[in-house]
Order: C-alpha cells, then sequence, then structure tokens
C-alpha cells in the first residue's frame, strides 16, 4: 500500500518559481538575442570569440546558481538535495569559467588590457568568490567527516555569501552590458538606438529575476522543512561527531 502523498507546497512558492524560471528563459533569449542580431553571433576562433563572455556569464553565475534548489525538491531526500545544489554550482562554475577564457583571449589577439573596468574587477571577484564558496560548501556539507558543530557554524555564512554572490553577479553583469553599449554604440546610445534599449531591456530583466529569487529565498515560511528521517540521522550524527547522546544540548 502506498503511503500518504507529500504535502503541498506553501501557497504561491510554485507560482514564484515559475515566474523566476520564466524571466531567467527569457534573459537568455535576450541575450542570444542581443549578440546575434546586433554583436554579429557567437563563435569561438573568430573575433566574434568576445561574445562567449557574456552569454557564459548570464548562463553561469546568473540563471544556473542553484539557489532555489532547497525550495523546489523540498520532499526530496536531503543527501540528493544536497548533490543536486552541488552539482548545478558546480556546472554553474565550469560554464562561467569558459566565459572568463573567452574574454581574456578576446583582449589577447587584439591586444586589449585586461582587468582594468570595475566590471572586471567586480566579475572576477565574484567568480573567485564563488569558486571558494562552493569548495567550503562541498567540504562542510558533504564530507562525513567534518563535525556537526562545524556545520552548523557555517551554515549562516554559507546561506548569506550565496545570496551576496548572487547579487554581485548580477551587478557585475549590468557593468558589463553598460561597458559593452558605451565601446560600441557611444555616439547613438543616447538617442535610443535599438541595441541600446534591447540591452536596456535585458538589464531589467537580471534585475527582475534577482529580485523574484532574492523573495523566494527570504520567504522564511518557504523554507525546506527537514523530515522526520532527516531529523533523526542529524540527531545521530551529532551524537558520532560530538560524543554527546541525542536529547544532550543542542549547538
Amino acid at each position: 500500500m502506498d503511503g500518504p502523498p507529500p504535502p503541498a507546497s506553501p501557497a504561491g512558492l510554485s507560482a514564484y518559481v515559475a515566474v523566476s524560471q520564466l524571466l531567467g528563459l527569457t534573459l537568455l533569449a535576450t541575450t542570444g538575442a542581443w549578440l546575434g542580431r546586433y554583436r554579429g553571433g557567437v563563435a569561438w576562433d573568430s573575433p566574434l570569440q568576445f561574445n562567449v563572455h557574456p552569454l557564459c556569464m548570464v548562463l553561469g553565475m546568473v540563471f544556473l546558481q542553484a539557489l532555489l534548489v532547497y525550495r523546489v525538491f523540498r520532499h526530496e531526500a536531503k543527501r540528493s538535495t544536497k548533490a543536486l545544489h552541488a552539482l548545478l554550482h558546480g556546472l554553474a562554475l565550469v560554464i562561467a569559467l569558459v566565459g572568463i577564457i573567452a574574454v581574456f583571449e578576446s583582449h589577447r589577439t587584439k591586444s586589449i588590457p585586461n582587468m582594468y573596468s570595475l566590471h572586471s574587477w567586480c566579475g572576477m571577484a565574484a567568480f573567485v568568490l564563488y569558486l571558494l564558496q562552493w569548495l567550503l560548501g562541498c567540504g562542510f556539507f558533504l564530507l562525513p567527516s567534518t563535525s556537526f558543530s562545524l556545520r552548523s557554524r557555517y551554515k549562516p555564512q554559507h546561506i548569506f555569501f550565496g545570496i551576496a554572490l548572487f547579487a554581485l553577479s548580477i551587478a557585475a553583469c549590468l557593468l558589463g552590458i553598460t561597458e559593452m553599449l558605451l565601446f560600441n554604440i557611444r555616439d547613438s546610445y543616447s538617442h535610443f538606438a535599438p541595441e541600446g534599449v534591447l540591452a536596456n531591456t535585458l538589464g531589467v530583466l537580471l534585475v527582475a529575476f534577482g529580485l523574484v529569487v532574492g523573495y523566494v529565498l527570504t520567504r522564511d515560511d518557504w523554507k525546506r522543512p527537514p523530515l522526520a528521517e532527516e531529523l533523526a540521522l542529524s540527531m545521530d550524527f551529532k551524537t558520532l561527531t560530538e560524543h554527546e547522546s541525542p536529547s544532550g544540548s543542542s549547538q
């Protein structure tokens, strides 16, 4: 006989998640339309190599950040959800790395200096900190040897920096959009050139995506509730790593 069905998601959560994904797909389509319609498309071994950079950064550092995994997969096993969370973040890092290599290679072939603009500083900071966040997350939450108290102390920092780096990534994208427009259509930008309007629309979509995702993440009543078996495993894990009894005081 089948067990009871999992409890329904909180009211409104599914709608907000759906809106966030629709916004995310729309901003990816808008990025592709901008690069294809006005910047000549995307290619690697060609003058179009630079265009790989904005596409990969929007895809990897914004859309694929797996921040909503614990809201969407509310009733799946915690171990599987953690593995998916880490896997998606790892994929995002690989895609972002391709984008960074593309811009450095493009600058090298065109003799353009690197790392002088505010966009490049913020973008590189976001990538390096994102990589560090991923490595620390894997170490604290996926390695069974990490103690319960260390996980508990690090978890608030992990959550905060995850949201902060998401915001920093969007800010770097906005700076990059403005930088590209000033380099390419400086004279016509103030006259509402179609390319400028489309790129500004992309910026608005990035902000909207960030706001919707941020709202979902900060709603306390939408957080993933621990399953009964997870609570039992957590107490057992604490007993083994902290040498406490399950009835002892929590840390």
